[in-house]
């Protein structure tokens, strides 16, 4: 475990992890107060959540800075709203490149062509990729697993040209490794509804000053910020985010009261405690 060094935060880990932390009325978890933002319910929490974990985006463009922090959340839509945040206030030049969305049939193009660029499907990139340099991206396809580019790889942009990124990988085995992003295509999950079938094609790459949980799972950070705008929705979401830090100090959680504004620093905690069982974890 990360935090073994932070014995008391290991323990309430475990404890979340495993199901055993107290509950409360809807089956809620308490989150201890140093461990949350004071005021969630201020309009300028996200922003005060934002200082803490980048309190000083101009320094971050040196990569160790920039690539070993990160504010998770639950989806994408809250990951957008984050990274847009923080693309904006990063220092440099913003760099905006176009996805080419193709509608299967070309006589829908005309219809459907502004509804697709609209949409971004889980595991796809935006239409509108908005980049500086010396911005932290992460790579949304395994392009080339024996050079390091593998999905979920964490990389700094150094150089962006028209049609490709130079990039350099920001951790690992191939850590410090110039490399170079082109645009693929690519097409939504089958699982998902949409309107026509289409392919996309844009660089594989999403800011990654904010990103999923999910996709955080494996990676180890120096500062956690953990968004909670809408509670977590699935087995083991809130222990991953919370154990991506090595220490109490360096995680903080902003919690958006779902249910009672006066509940504060209250949560859902989701463990399928027979799944664990099964495993003998618990």
């Amino acid at each position: 475990m990360r935090a073994r060094l932070d014995p008391l935060f290991t323990q309430t880990l475990l404890k979340i992890g495993n199901g055993q932390e107290k509950t409360f009325e809807d089956d809620l978890i308490k989150i201890p107060a140093p461990l949350a933002i004071n005021d969630p319910m201020a309009e300028e929490s996200l922003d005060e959540l934002i200082k803490v974990i980048y309190p000083d985006l101009a320094s971050l463009t040196e990569v160790s800075r920039s690539i070993n922090r990160a504010i998770l959340t639950t989806k994408n839509c809250f990951v957008d709203e984050v990274n847009t945040k923080l693309i904006n206030e990063f220092p440099g030049n913003l760099v905006e490149y176009l996805s080419f969305d193709r509608v299967e049939n070309p006589s829908h193009e005309a219809e459907y062509g502004d509804l697709i660029n609209s949409l971004t499907p889980s595991g796809l990139p935006e239409h509108r990729l908005s980049l500086k340099e010396n911005a932290p991206v992460i790579l949304l396809r395994n392009l080339d697993p024996t050079e390091g580019l593998c999905n979920g790889t964490r990389l700094i942009c150094k150089k962006l040209d028209k049609n490709v990124i130079h990039a350099e990988i920001a951790v690992g085995e191939f850590c410090g490794k110039s490399v170079f992003i082109h645009r693929i295509p690519f097409e939504p999950p089958t699982d998902e509804q949409y309107p026509v079938p289409y392919t996309r094609t844009q660089f594989p790459l999403r800011l990654c000053f904010a990103m999923t949980i999910n996709k955080a799972q494996g990676q180890t950070l120096d500062s956690v910020g953990v968004y909670l705008r809408e509670p977590v929705f699935s087995h083991g979401q809130l222990y991953v985010a919370m154990s991506r830090a090595k220490t109490s100090a360096s995680v903080k959680l902003l919690i958006k009261p779902p249910f009672n504004e006066h509940r504060l620093n209250y949560t859902r905690n989701i463990v399928y405690t027979e799944v664990l069982q099964a495993a003998e974890i618990v």
